[in-house]
């Protein structure tokens, strides 16, 4: 469990971390750096499903499933498509001024995933839920009206993210190894968005092929510590990623009004009581 802990840590701060290069680039477009990413994550993940016996027997068991339903891949595609735009803004976002509205849908994802398993799969809220879903009902009304509504980043993230998962659960692609075929999916736009990139004069790739292979551990690291730690632990722990983001945002140039206290305040409140009922659960597991 301490690995996994450590792992999940880990990985947010490497996330953060390619968030920060990502707003630093220079002469090189978002569609470049996403696909190296996507092109890097691939020969990380293969060899693990190439040569660890028991992640081979995972994916060919996946494929047989496939094979057995053609009908699954449909839900593959769409969740390959949902999860390549996530990745994609993740390198336009910083890049274009839109860190601190990115980090906002991350702060509100967990809770939109927490209302999604009530409306989708019948999963009934706990008293805390509750409490977290009208706090944070709260931050997105002041955002909404009066500071000027959510920026298209932030839509797109805490809404775009939930059907990512919905998608997954109605197939059973909730694997490592669906994530490394929705990535072998997304790899032929990332390598013509790789032959077809416009560099400027100048252009510094190295931060390029560093976001790729740090993007690739992090991915790596984080699905491990999925594979490893129990959900409400791995709940809690996806909280540190949005704070880093914030964190990685403001480093960026990007500035905090007073008026956000009102959007951020009641959401990271709500983040709270999430954490402790989330602890709380995870300690009468234990």
């Amino acid at each position: 469990m301490n690995r996994g802990v450590l792992a999940s840590i880990v990985a947010s701060a490497l996330f953060a971390t390619i968030f920060l290069i990502s707003g630093s680039v220079n002469g090189t477009g978002p569609n470049e750096v996403y696909g190296w990413r996507i092109v890097l994550t691939l020969l990380v993940l293969l060899p693990v499903y190439g040569f660890i016996p028991s992640k081979r027997v995972e994916m060919l068991s996946l494929l047989s499933r496939i094979k057995a339903r053609p009908g699954l891949l449909f839900y593959g595609i769409i969740a390959s498509g949902l999860v390549g735009v996530q990745l994609w803004l993740f390198m336009y976002a910083p890049m274009n001024g839109y860190a601190l509205a990115t980090s906002l849908g991350y702060f509100l994802l967990p809770l939109v995933m927490v209302v999604a398993g009530g409306v989708f799969f019948a999963e009934r809220l706990s008293h805390a839920q509750k409490i977290a879903v009208v706090l944070a009902a709260l931050g997105v009304v002041h955002q909404l009206i009066f500071a000027g509504g959510m920026a298209w980043p932030t839509l797109l993230i805490c809404l775009g993210y939930p059907l990512y998962f919905i998608a997954r659960r109605k197939a059973r692609f909730e694997s490592n190894a669906a994530f490394t075929l929705e990535i072998a999916i997304l790899t032929p736009l990332a390598v013509y968005f790789i032959f077809t990139g416009a560099n400027e004069p100048g252009a510094q790739m190295l931060p390029v092929y560093a976001i790729g292979l740090l993007g690739a551990g992090a991915m790596f690291l984080y699905l491990g510590a999925a594979a490893s730690l129990s959900l409400s632990v791995f709940g809690l722990l996806s909280y540190v990623e949005p704070v880093l983001l914030l964190v990685a945002a403001v480093m960026m140039g990007e500035h905090l009004q007073l008026n956000d206290a009102f959007t951020y305040g009641p959401i990271l409140l709500a983040l709270g009581v999430l954490a402790f009922d989330g602890f709380r659960s995870s300690k009468s597991l234990g």
